[in-house]
């Protein structure tokens, strides 16, 4: 099946926008696949992508501004999301000791706990583009590199 019958539209202004549409509907498709396992954890996706980057540097902290650069959704509202992590003991905030000013987040033991149990669900992630080859996911990171390098 391909986009046209998956959104009934046959005529695209050309292949450069049915590319386009096709990116953001397949994000979306994705999305929904995933949003099963995160609200069996009760966390959202954005919450999750925090975790995951606290955890890569862990036990170094982050502040929220080196977070926010690592972010998969550059406009997510990083200190709401780190709070709300904070309320549930997921993470850890502490004031930085070289620049008061600033805080620093670190992935609390609870938040390590559930990521392993969120990891126990890879295989069911990886399944959402598991019909994809190795030379055809290479292939389409390469794309998507592409295109993000165009400006």
């Amino acid at each position: 099946m391909g986009i046209d019958k998956d959104i009934q539209q046959v005529k695209f202004r050309n292949l450069h926008q049915k590319s386009a549409i096709t990116l953001i509907y397949t994000l979306s498709w994705m999305r929904e696949k995933t949003h099963a396992i995160f609200d069996a954890e009760a966390i959202t996706p954005q919450q999750f992508n925090l975790l995951r980057i606290l955890r890569g540097c862990f036990p170094q902290p982050l502040s929220t501004l080196q977070i926010r650069e690592r972010m998969l959704e550059k406009m997510s509202d990083t200190s709401r999301i780190v709070d709300r992590l904070v309320l549930k003991g997921l993470a850890k905030k502490n004031i930085c000791k070289n620049d008061k000013r600033l805080v620093d987040v670190s992935i609390s033991t609870k938040g390590q706990k559930l990521l392993e149990k969120i990891d126990a669900y890879e295989s069911k992630m990886d399944a959402i583009i598991g019909n994809l080859s190795q030379a055809e996911a290479k292939t389409l990171n390469n794309l998507l590199d592409k295109i993000r390098n165009s400006d």
